[in-house]
Order: C-alpha cells, then sequence, then structure tokens
C-alpha cells in the first residue's frame, strides 16, 4: 500500500526506457511514482487512483500527452501537470490546450533528472 504522504506521481512514456528511469529516480527521491508505457492505460490508471502530479511525453500513439493531460484534469482538477517533449510539433499541440483554457508546462527532452526534481518541487502543494 502507498503511503498517503508521498506525491503520487504517475509517469507516462511510450518509451519504456525513459519512463522507468523517471519513475525510478523519482522513487529514490521519495515520491510514489508508478510508470506507464501506454497513456490509455494511465488514464484507466487515473478513473481510480487519482495522482497528485501527471508527468506525461506529449508525442505519443493512441492519445497524446496533451490529451491525457486535458482528460487527467478534468477527472482531477487539484492534479498538476508536466509535460515533455523532443519534438517540434509540441507547440501546436500545446496552443490548441491554451485556447482551451489549458496552461501545461513543458520540459525539453532529454529531461536532466536534477532539472525535473527542481520542477516538481516548484509545483504548488496539492491538498487531497
Amino acid at each position: 500500500m502507498a503511503d498517503p504522504r508521498r506525491k503520487r506521481i504517475f509517469v507516462v512514456d511510450d518509451e519504456q526506457l525513459i519512463a522507468t528511469t523517471l519513475a525510478t529516480i523519482l522513487e529514490r527521491s521519495g515520491f510514489s511514482a508508478q510508470c506507464f508505457f501506454n497513456p490509455l492505460e494511465a488514464l484507466d490508471a487515473a478513473r481510480c487512483n487519482a495522482p497528485d502530479l501527471l508527468i506525461s511525453d506529449v508525442m505519443m500513439p493512441e492519445l497524446s500527452g496533451v490529451e491525457l493531460a486535458v482528460q487527467i484534469k478534468a477527472l482531477w482538477p487539484l492534479c498538476q501537470i508536466l509535460l515533455f517533449s523532443g519534438q517540434a510539433g509540441t507547440a501546436d499541440l500545446l496552443q490548441t490546450a491554451r485556447e482551451q483554457g489549458h496552461d501545461f508546462h513543458l520540459l525539453s527532452k532529454p529531461v536532466h533528472p536534477s532539472d525535473l526534481l527542481k520542477e516538481i518541487r516548484r509545483q504548488e502543494p496539492v491538498c487531497v
């Protein structure tokens, strides 16, 4: 059973090595991290177990990270969102999300672990 005092983080990336590596780094840094390689599986898990923070790649098959973030925010409005991408096509997806009232923060891939942890700690505390 997860410690309810630890920030619950979903890490989503279709590149398994990236997702598992980030989740391991987060676990070792005191967070409760769960990794997903498929955004639809992450969305299903979020329906049952609210994440405090979603960290997701933007460009993925079936569902983009932006679309995933919008749907998780609809389920859990207090969930913080942190997106990352190494592809130029990301700007259009983020602009569409902004036009719908969502302003998600974007980190460039590759994400250095210290930059990721710094960004997570800058996120506002979540009261669940």
